[in-house]
């Protein structure tokens, strides 16, 4: 599974937050079974509810299905909802913020687009 849950997020958005990584790192595949609210539990030392409040999140959001009696599953096409969601993420909490900061220092368009090309050299 991944590191302590301690960074002072609900443990459940954690939880929801490693699956989606799993699935987005190639680790958790389509149809791929993930671990069950016990398993998490037991590994992370949590309630079993506050586990599958982190499963369900995903389950609403038609990142996982339920197989009665069987367990949990990576809905297809997951991974895509998964970069489109994460996409809308990125954007309203770094570029418009940085689009924000840039427009209050009068930072030109041609100026942040080659402060950004630097940046990944």
């Amino acid at each position: 599974m991944c590191e302590p849950m301690n960074d002072g997020r609900p443990i459940f958005v954690q939880i929801a937050e490693h699956i989606e990584n799993e699935i987005l790192g190639g680790s958790l595949e389509e149809l791929a079974q993930v671990p069950s609210t016990n398993q998490f539990a037991a590994f992370y030392k949590i309630n079993p509810a506050t586990a599958a409040k982190g499963v369900n999140v995903l389950v609403n959001e038609g990142i996982l299905f339920k197989k009665r009696g069987i367990g949990m599953f990576v809905a297809e096409h997951a991974r895509e909802k998964l970069i489109e969601k994460r996409k809308k993420t990125f954007f309203q909490d770094y570029v418009a913020a940085m689009l924000r900061e840039a427009e209050k220092l009068h930072i030109e368009k041609e100026t942040l687009i080659q402060m950004i090309e630097d940046g990944q050299k």
